[in-house]
């Protein structure tokens, strides 16, 4: 765990690792996503447009939502606007969320396919995802429940001061849990991703896939995360969430089964 790797020269700004990680992060994603995009014959520029939008509406999302599943740490628009909290993290899906419904309108403007488009992108979000939950890993972030399992970790103090973690006991290292299922379903969907029967299948998949692993790795965080009906609030978004992308998935296939009806448009392939 290293939450700051440095201060920058002359400036005395630290480099969060965290920071820094979901930089990574999201390059990495929006990369194999356009790479994974042009395979498919979809217009890479417009996919690079896209990705912008999407970390910005993904952002703006993950923040709401930590202002309503933790009231409590931001209660006046003083503490919202403090650079404690745009520096915070934020609750994932929330930021997926807003870039779900962000992105099925500039697709719509654009004329991107959208299922088809969300193929593409779901590989790269579980992978970016992977990267990301390591930079919670290195902040203290996220944290799971005491434990004297040989896994778990003790966190440092400076990670204590940048986020609350304790430090009195070992934890479950859920940020590494998170991390490895995102790697496991960014494989799963490589691999379905070759066996494709109708567009929508992957982003339907990856919705499923998460849903059933973020629901998992809840039962075993102890950090502040709102509570909705008994679970937390990801519990309950990925117990909508999965019956939702199931019925959908569902419905494409049986679309994609049935003569004489059109599939989503074909995109013609533009050099950027």
């Amino acid at each position: 765990m290293l939450p700051e790797l440095f201060k920058i020269p002359f400036l005395n700004i630290p480099l969060h690792t965290y920071g820094l990680l979901l930089a990574i992060g999201f390059i990495v994603a929006l990369w194999f996503t356009a790479r994974t995009a042009e395979r498919d014959g979809l217009p890479k520029n417009k996919i690079y447009d896209l990705g912008l939008y999407i970390l910005a509406s993904a952002l703006i999302g993950a923040k709401v939502l930590m202002i309503f599943t933790e009231p409590e740490d931001f209660g006046s628009l003083k503490q919202i606007f403090s650079l404690d909290f745009l520096g915070s993290g934020g609750v994932f899906f929330g930021g997926f969320l807003i870039a779900l419904v962000v992105s099925v309108v500039l697709m719509r403007l654009w004329k991107l396919p959208w299922r088809k488009t969300a193929d593409a992108f779901a590989p790269g979000i579980a992978l970016g995802h992977a990267i990301g939950r390591l930079g919670c890993f290195s902040a203290g972030c996220c944290w799971g429940k005491p434990s004297t399992s040989a896994l778990a970790v003790t966190f440092t103090g400076k990670a204590h001061e940048l986020t609350g973690v304790p430090i009195s006991s070992a934890l479950i290292p859920t940020q590494l849990i998170e991390s490895a299922s995102n790697l496991v379903i960014f494989g799963a969907l490589l691999w379905l991703g070759k066996r494709r029967i109708f567009e929508g299948q992957i982003i339907f998949a990856y919705a499923m896939l998460y849903s059933v692993a973020r629901f998992t790795v809840e039962f075993w965080r102890d950090d502040p995360r709102g509570h909705v009906l008994g679970l937390s609030t990801s519990q309950f978004i990925s117990l909508v969430m999965f019956p939702v992308a199931l019925g959908l998935s569902y419905y494409a296939w049986r679309r994609s089964q049935t003569p004489g009806v059109a599939k989503e448009p074909r995109v013609a392939h533009q050099a950027s």
